[in-house]
């Protein structure tokens, strides 16, 4: 199976069926979460007097190239993290924001909301 599926991209087994929600929550949910996020990069460089064009660019170049850096990178996502937020720059203004907002903990809850929806619906079609 892994030898078939490995040309198509990442191949990662779990150890219990029941894990397959989780997965489904984060990988195959996981593309509507880039492309949200994506949107909001866009709306906000548009209300920032950029085009949406522009916007777009910026957006994509920044998931991917920040994407690669943690593919490669052997250290944790929170420590490549840290290390481009300068105390009182923009970026630590920016990640207060979203702090103070709630994003992080909004963002896991509604992963936690997919996989329970993957769950009901596995329970509903039969394992």
């Amino acid at each position: 199976a892994q030898a078939l599926l490995a040309p198509t991209g990442d191949v990662l087994w779990v150890e219990r069926e029941a894990d397959l929600d989780a997965v489904t929550a984060l990988s195959g949910s996981g593309p509507a979460y880039v492309f949200y996020f994506v949107e909001s990069m866009m709306e906000a460089a548009q209300q920032m007097g950029l085009t949406p064009e522009q916007g777009k660019q910026l957006a994509l170049a920044t998931f991917s190239g920040a994407s690669e850096l943690a593919r490669r990178s052997t250290e944790p996502p929170s420590v490549l993290r840290e290390r481009v937020t300068s105390k009182g720059g923009t970026t630590y203004a920016a990640l207060t924001s979203l702090e103070a907002s709630g994003v992080k903990a909004a963002f896991v809850q509604a992963l936690k909301a997919a996989q329970q929806r993957a769950r009901e619906l596995g329970d509903e079609f039969g394992r």
